[in-house]
């Protein structure tokens, strides 16, 4: 298994995300991050790849979500239910609208954390990964 390990090659893609929908993005991020597009794929190892997603601030859902849709989290004490929309969420911070997508898609295990760190999330044009080969995600 070992050997499996060193032979893994992780690459770099590069995900534009200016008006593209949130869902059919989040899915083709979520699967290059688990190496499910690589022939290589094996369940037991993580054998992702490194997404980088730019213009996050421009991305686009369909139909009233950006009014309807609800983003909820607990401050852990009663009555410590807080709720934020899209719309305020996607100005506020814009990064963690993509970032919550893709978590939700991935599996609910120890990898979880794991590839989501191997996710970079940037509101403009501008990232600090100019060294790696950068190849367009399809």
């Amino acid at each position: 298994m070992e050997k499996e390990k060193l032979k893994m090659q992780r690459n770099w893609f590069l995900v534009d995300a200016q008006d593209k929908i949130l869902g059919r993005i989040a899915t083709k991020i979520a699967t290059a991050l688990s190496g499910k597009n690589k022939p290589s794929y094996s369940p037991w190892l993580d054998g992702g790849d490194f997404v980088v997603v730019i213009n996050s601030e421009k991305i686009k859902v369909t139909g009233k979500k950006i009014k309807d849709k609800l983003y909820y989290k607990h401050s852990g004490y009663p009555g410590g239910l807080k709720t934020i929309t899209f719309e305020r969420l996607q100005k506020k911070n814009p990064e963690t609208v993509i970032r919550l997508a893709v978590k939700g898609m991935l599996p609910k295990n120890k990898t979880q954390a794991k590839r989501m760190k191997r996710l970079k999330v940037y509101s403009g044009e501008k990232h600090p990964h100019q060294a790696q080969k950068l190849q367009l995600l399809k």
